[in-house]
Formats: structure tokens, sequence, C-alpha cells
């Protein structure tokens, strides 16, 4: 089993900044890729981005690119999205979700862990 914990939402204005972290317990993560995705009222969840633990590869949403920098850090167990140049259409519950798999996918579906969630909402 891998617990994760999300942190970091809030209410913010369009054009500023962000960090999520999600916090991973119970088990080593070097067979892993970490994602995170993001769910609006009355829509699908979408993938957002996704980081291999080993290795560090990251892969990005087109309507996040250039603004969202996904990370991890080894030593405390955490992935941390960086959101820069936030917009309204952002505005959604975002999650953090383990694959158990070094290949990542965008499909929600292939996540074997999630966490609750953090609202992040952005005002115009």
């Amino acid at each position: 089993q891998v617990q994760l914990v999300e942190s970091g939402g809030g209410l913010v204005q369009a054009g500023d900044s962000l960090r999520l972290s999600c916090a991973a317990s119970g088990r080593t993560l070097n067979d892993y890729t970490m994602g995170w995705f993001r769910q609006a009222p009355g829509k699908e969840r979408e993938f957002v981005a996704s980081i291999r633990w080993s290795g560090g590869i990251t892969y990005y949403a087109d309507s996040v690119k250039g603004r969202f920098t996904i990370s991890r850090d080894n030593t405390k167990n955490t992935v941390f999205l960086q959101m820069n140049s936030l917009k309204p259409e952002d505005t959604a519950v975002y999650y953090c979700g383990a694959r158990y798999s070094v290949f990542s996918t965008s499909r929600s579906t292939g996540y074997n862990y999630w966490g609750q969630g953090t609202q992040v909402t952005v005002s115009s």
C-alpha cells in the first residue's frame, strides 16, 4: 500500500503561483511513476503531469506545459507541482496518484493509489 497526502491548495488570483505537495508513505517508490491529475466540477479527471521516480523523466499536459513543473524530493518521499501563471481554468481539485510502473500514462485508470485531493481556485 502507498498512502498519499496532498497539501498546498488554496484561493489565488489569476497570474499567481502555488506549489502543491504530495507526501508518500508505505513503500519505496523506485518502481513507481507519480502523477498529478485534476478534476473540475462536472468534468472527468484529467492528466496534468507525471514523473518517473527513478530517473525523474517528466511528462506534461499541453494545457500546463511551460507553466507547471513537477519534481520530487527523494529524501522526503514527496512530489511537488509548482504552478505558475495560474488561470481561472486551472480551478479544480488536484489529486496525486502513484502508478506501479516506470512507464507513465495519462490515463487515471493506470494509477493504483490516490490521495484525497486539494482544492485550487483561481479567481479572475
